[in-house]
């Protein structure tokens, strides 16, 4: 009998502290143990006492044989492991009786090659958070963090948009001609969709027709000309099944067909993992391990899903071998199986009772996927016709394709998958569409019955969406599967990036700390320094490469950024963010110009608060000329659009002079809004202000209106009780009386010209009163003793 005790992941970490690791004494590292940890430590302790084994059973990658070493050197500091209990290490890839029987006949030491691949990434991405983070927090206020994956991540969301900035749109037209036969007996003349391909003998590119004017010549010309089938071809093409599902696959899929974020995939897949109870009372797993990135299926699995697919479907569909996957592993000892159901017999409906909706979707697409991969390919058929004028000088091409022996996609199509109605309709529609092609001569006259004009623009590449970022980590090699939904959760927790409709946007602070990253730590944004590093790794858990001495290596380099960034001044950074962005943060100013409007000496420049608040463009004449044109973030951080950056940059507006002393009134928009004042800024001078906010359309203010504001706040006279002024005061939302730290609201039926001195006073004594302000403590009396 054995006791199953859970460590609930890591039992212990790095302490979240400076100088956690230590280059300087050999890489030495300071670990800490989460409080909720020693709990389950003492669970397991408990659970020694009087066991004559100890099996660990951790994941079976790099993390879960590090949780395994961690437990171990753990209960050897705490003299709670025995010199007669024997230690094993198991591994098992799915959640079954059978599986985990095997693993138990087949017990290991703990792998001191994956330890020591764990150390140097939780060493080095500690050295690269608490070293690059501390400069973020004084370079950029509000950045709070940078990591290896993480940074080079960020750079690609923040690479694409500025491509995206700097594209730009070309028009062009596209022609599409529907055709019909000169068949007068046949009942049923189906129209024949078909798109210009070659004008004036000239094949034509995407881009070949650039206006309207082109476009209505060529479909004069179309319309003056008879036309008949040149040619016809058909052809035939097989399409393979799909590889089973690794870690990235699955989260892109889920993505896409299911709109599942990464790190929810991975949660609903743990669920999967970790099983249910079904119906006959006995609890599984449904599928195999979800963090992997092999691609192979065990040869007993194999041959399950080849016998299940004969049952299901016929021997016609079934491979006429085992089909074999294989991606190239770096480091074999890490090349787990696919992620596949534990039993493919356990058809989704089976599940339907026992699992939640999105987990049975899930579970869904994974039985489809391993089903598929063991099928023949599908056949599709091609047909292609030609259609052109007498000396063909102009032709059309119609295409159309149907599939002959549907092979794996038989298994999308099972009742399994819920099949969608619509994609009935579409088949039965193209096998039409394909006979009429087919039934085609050549020579065949056909009319014309319509010819469309559509007009296009170029579109700028896509924004990434979490299932194609995804795809582009795995491609260029930058993390391991098992980092990439963690990953895109710090970036959005973070504030660097926002999701609308499924699409990735960075934020400004995103692109700020990116492009930091990539002036002063080029080497920790460059995709291939990333993906080399975790070539490293993997040669660290093969046994290749000694640990320390890349941790050495890498740190000798990465020092020198460090004292690099360290000695830059900010306003070196403002400069280089300015220049960087210069053409996004002064979008709105009227033909580029960047003088003050305030002062009309100084420049508007880009600056960070000193204050740590966070970012304005201002004057560079602070604090002689305290003009601030626009604020990027404060407290609440604000959308950076081109809607509102019209309103945050706006020159004063001048309504008048104020009859009494001959002062300019202005009207003026600052980072709460808009406001009045009177006189103009001017060194030791405070102007009078109000503001704006009651006035809903800011350009209807005139002069009789700014100085009915700038009358604020007025004094009626001073209290009976203790002659201490009572002010009739401009708020937010209409007007108040303020006596000391008592505040009335004025009626919303009173006028503001109607209160006086005795109504003011009648308001205070209302119900509708309230205080401001810390109350003053009250003595404390000692008693005599």
């Amino acid at each position: 009998m054995y006791e199953v005790v859970a460590s609930y992941g890591h039992v212990r970490d790095l302490a979240a502290r400076s100088g956690s690791v230590r280059p300087d004494d050999d890489f030495s590292m300071v670990w800490e143990v989460p409080s909720a940890a020693w709990s389950h430590l003492k669970s397991i302790k408990v659970a020694l006492c009087g066991a004559e084994n100890l099996i660990l059973a951790s994941d079976p990658d790099r993390e879960g044989e590090a949780i395994a070493w961690h437990i171990l050197e753990m209960l050897q500091q705490q003299d709670a492991l025995r010199d007669d209990v024997t230690v094993a290490r198991v591994v098992f890839n799915e959640i079954t009786e059978s599986s985990i029987k095997t693993a138990l006949q087949a017990p290991r030491e703990i792998d001191a090659d994956l330890v020591h691949a764990y150390l140097a990434r939780r060493a080095l991405d500690y050295l690269i958070g608490f070293n690059v983070s501390p400069l973020l927090w004084r370079k950029l206020p509000g950045c709070q963090s940078a990591g290896r994956v993480q940074s080079a991540a960020l750079a690609l969301i923040c690479d694409r948009e500025k491509e995206i900035d700097e594209f730009k749109a070309q028009e062009y037209w596209s022609i599409d001609v529907q055709f019909q036969k000169n068949d007068s007996n046949s009942a049923k003349n189906t129209s024949i969709a078909s798109h210009l391909t070659h004008f004036d003998s000239k094949k034509l590119s995407q881009l070949s027709i650039s206006s309207s004017t082109e476009a209505k010549d060529i479909e004069e010309k179309i319309n003056m000309s008879k036309f008949e089938v040149t040619g016809s071809k058909t052809s035939k093409s097989r399409r393979n099944p799909p590889m089973p599902y690794i870690t990235s696959t699955l989260q892109q899929d889920a993505a896409n067909k299911l709109n599942f974020a990464a790190s929810h995939t991975m949660k609903v897949a743990q669920k999967l993992y970790e099983g249910v109870q079904l119906s006959d009372g006995k609890s599984t797993g449904l599928i195999t391990y979800m963090r992997t990135d092999g691609l192979h299926l065990s040869d007993e699995a194999t041959k399950d899903i080849q016998s299940f697919i004969v049952e299901k479907y016929g021997q016609d569909f079934a491979a006429k071998s085992k089909r074999k996957y294989f991606k190239k592993v770096k480091n074999a000892q890490e090349a787990h199986e696919a992620i596949r159901p534990t039993d493919i017999r356990r058809l989704p409906s089976m599940l339907a009772a026992v699992l939640d909706e999105e987990s049975l979707k899930l579970y869904t697409l994974i039985w489809c996927r391993t089903t598929a991969c063991q099928m023949e390919p599908a056949v599709i058929e091609h047909i292609q016709c030609d259609i052109g004028n007498a000396n063909q000088s102009i032709v059309f091409r119609s295409t159309c394709s149907r599939v002959e022996f549907k092979g794996f996609q038989a298994a999308y199509e099972d009742q399994e998958t819920f099949r969608d109605r619509n994609i009935e309709d579409e088949e039965n529609h193209r096998s039409e569409t394909y006979e009429v092609l087919n039934s085609l001569k050549c020579g065949q006259p056909l009319c014309v019955t319509e010819v469309e004009l559509d007009q296009h623009s170029t579109q700028h590449p896509p924004r990434y969406s979490e299932g194609s970022l995804v795809k582009k980590l795995e491609e260029l090699g930058i993390g391991r599967p098992s980092t990439y939904a963690t990953t895109i959760k710090v970036l959005k927790d973070r504030n660097y990036i926002t999701v609308k409709s499924r699409t990735l946007y960075p934020e400004f602070r995103g692109r700020m700390v990116s492009a930091f990253l990539s002036h002063y730590f080029s080497e920790v944004t460059d995709y291939s320094f990333t993906a080399d590093m975790e070539t490293e790794l993997d040669n660290v858990s093969a046994g290749l490469t000694e640990w320390k001495g890349l941790l050495k290596d890498y740190w000798t380099r990465f020092s020198k950024y460090c004292e690099c960034a360290g000695s830059v001044h900010i306003h070196q950074v403002e400069k280089m963010l300015e220049k960087t962005f210069g053409n996004f943060l002064f979008a709105s100013l009227r033909d580029g110009n960047k003088t003050c409007p305030s002062c009309g000496e100084g420049t508007l420049v880009f600056k960070v608060s000193r204050f740590g608040a966070g970012y304005f463009i201002g004057c560079d004449q602070h604090p002689k000329c305290k003009y601030i044109a626009k604020t990027l973030y404060g407290e609440d951080d604000e959308e950076i659009t081109p809607e509102n950056q019209k309103n945050n940059v706006q020159e004063p507006k001048l309504l008048g002079l104020n009859p009494g002393s001959n002062e300019k009134v202005l009207l003026k928009c600052g980072p709460y809004g808009h406001y009045v004042q009177l006189g103009e800024d001017r060194k030791g001078h405070l102007p009078k202000r109000a503001s704006a906010k009651q006035i809903k359309n800011a350009d209807s203010i005139t002069l009789e209106d700014a100085l009915e504001l700038l009358k604020y706040p007025l004094t009626l006279g001073n209290h009976p009780d203790d002659d201490q002024p009572v002010v009739l005061k401009l708020a937010n939302v209409g007007y108040t009386i303020r006596h000391r730290r008592t505040i009335a609201s004025v009626p919303k039926n009173l006028k503001p010209n109607d209160v006086t001195l005795e109504k003011a006073l009648e308001l205070l004594k209302g119900d509708d009163v309230r205080r401001c302000g810390r109350p003053k403590r009250k003595a404390v009396v000692k008693e005599a003793v």
